[in-house]
């Protein structure tokens, strides 16, 4: 019989499950999490339980929150477990689980009461984990998005946000009041630059209804960039009957990620942070080399397999790894003109990564799938593949291969593969994304015509005649052929 997760359970379960040795009831909040999802609780709050069991750090608690509707979901599943997460390495050579404790409460998904722990002095540090597309970047500017609804909604209403930007600037002004310091703000998401875009949105939210608040969090609030890294795939009902039969944990919201995390964070926290470089995390002066390595190797590298994959037919990533050409096409494209754009990193040998990766992505037990990787690709795209682009168009360097790539998404958002069967849009722009791509059947530069996506690139002569080149074949040859002419 499996047992379900909850304190009072934590010596019933079985040998196998490694558990916390450190006494929960003593820790104190430090940290209040927005976006308690699974990359979090694989990433953060594991790093943040490992420190609390080598006895270190016991007043950084986590506190979770959240500001969107399904939210509260997660609270609901996560309070009858008392905050408890079952996470499953997902090692090849043999799965392991433990069940981590770092996170002590979870505020109540309402702007009020989130603003309201906001503004608790014993919280040093907000951290974000709110997807590369929750930040209210203009897509056209690549600055901030102040039409956008939400922010138009909070610089008028600064008192009633609904945005957790708004909510930042509310507790802020609150802190600011009562005489207490104000937090570190810490982005956890997939963006470049992460701190410094958190920051603009931030401050240029504040500019529109409190300019003499923006000017005091220019002066007063660190947002310190980071680098984050594991693969986690979401939560089904494959992975709760994993951790059921494998581990006896009945636990409605478990994480399975892979055996292999990273976090490289610029050490800026003016009110202190946790000491996580005793638990592996690094803390650099510049996090950006390290940033941009892992956004075009990695991110890049999951874009390349992506669409070529989903064309193809495959489900599950570690399938399309195994297929030879899948494989061939990532190193090809990696090694001849992603890895060329970067500059060198001390300590960091680009090809033992890229190998590192490889064997990431074709690891069986991760059960990551193709359709994950594909989505929400209009976002995706352009922090993962353009920039590269865009460099590789600077120097003069090769682009037919991150042409190729944008022809095999172009074809992709025609939302059938090359067997006829219908591909579910997994885009907020998905049927905009098919008329352009339908339309490029006649004209190839109809979907780089899309100004949203692509910006400046479309006019680009170089880019359009590759585009035009590659489009044509995998609209005429299909993918293999595509790889094949790329690879020869």
């Amino acid at each position: 019989m499996a047992i379900a997760l909850t304190t009072s359970a934590l010596n019933d379960l079985p040998a196998t499950v490694d558990r916390p040795g450190y006494d929960r009831a003593g820790l104190k909040p430090g940290i209040l999490h927005v976006g308690v999802g699974n990359f979090h609780r694989a990433h953060m709050a594991w790093y943040l339980d490992q420190l609390f069991e080598a006895g270190e750090g016991h007043d950084w608690a986590l506190v979770g929150a959240g500001v969107r509707p399904g939210d509260a979901a997660m609270r609901d599943r996560l309070a009858a477990q008392d905050w408890l997460t079952t996470v499953v390495e997902l090692d090849p050579n043999g799965l392991s689980a433990r069940v981590i404790g770092s996170m002590i409460d979870f505020v109540e998904v309402d702007p009020a009461k989130v603003i309201d722990a906001m503004a608790d002095p014993a919280i040093r540090i907000v951290s974000l984990t709110i997807t590369e597309g929750g930040y209210y970047v203009d897509a056209k500017t690549d600055g901030f998005d102040a039409a956008h609804p939400d922010m138009a909604h909070d610089a008028t209403h600064p008192d009633a946000p609904r945005s957790v930007f708004g909510m930042i600037l509310a507790a802020m002004r609150k802190r600011r009041a009562a005489g207490h310091d104000p937090f570190t703000v810490m982005s956890c998401d997939n963006l470049p630059e992460n701190g410094h875009v958190c920051a603009r949105t931030v401050t240029e939210l504040a500019q529109l209804s409190d300019p003499a608040l923006a000017e005091w969090i220019r002066q007063n609030i660190a947002f310190p960039n980071s680098m984050v890294d594991c693969i986690t795939p979401a939560t089904s009902d494959r992975e709760r009957a994993l951790v059921r039969d494998r581990f006896g944990i009945t636990d409605a919201v478990p994480v399975v990620c892979e055996p292999f995390r990273q976090w490289v964070l610029e050490d800026n926290f003016p009110q202190g942070r946790p000491q996580l470089e005793k638990v592996g995390a690094e803390f650099v002066a510049d996090v950006s080399k390290h940033e941009l390595m892992k956004l075009r190797i990695l991110n890049g590298g999951h874009a390349a397999i992506a669409y070529p994959s989903a064309l193809l037919g495959h489900h599950f990533v570690h399938d399309a790894m195994a297929d030879p050409q899948i494989e061939a096409w990532l190193r090809a494209l990696e090694s001849r003109e992603i890895v060329p754009t970067l500059t060198p990193i001390d300590g960091v040998n680009y090809a033992d990564y890229l190998e590192l990766i490889v064997s990431r992505f074709a690891n069986p037990e991760i059960g990551d799938t193709i359709p994950r990787l594909c989505l929400d690709g209009s976002n995706r795209q352009p922090k993962f593949i353009l920039p590269t682009l865009a460099d590789a168009l600077r120097h003069d360097f090769p682009i037919d291969g991150l042409a190729q790539e944008v022809a095999f998404w172009c074809r992709y958002c025609e939302r059938t593969d090359e067997a006829g069967n219908e591909i579910a849009p997994n885009d907020d722009n998905s049927d905009a994304l098919r008329e352009f791509a339908l339309a490029s059947r006649k004209d190839p530069l109809a979907f780089l015509s899309n100004r949203t996506v692509f910006g400046p690139l479309a006019d680009n002569p170089r880019f359009q005649e590759a585009f035009t080149r590659k489009l044509k074949l995998v609209q005429e040859q299909g993918v293999a052929a595509a790889i094949k002419a790329y690879l020869g």
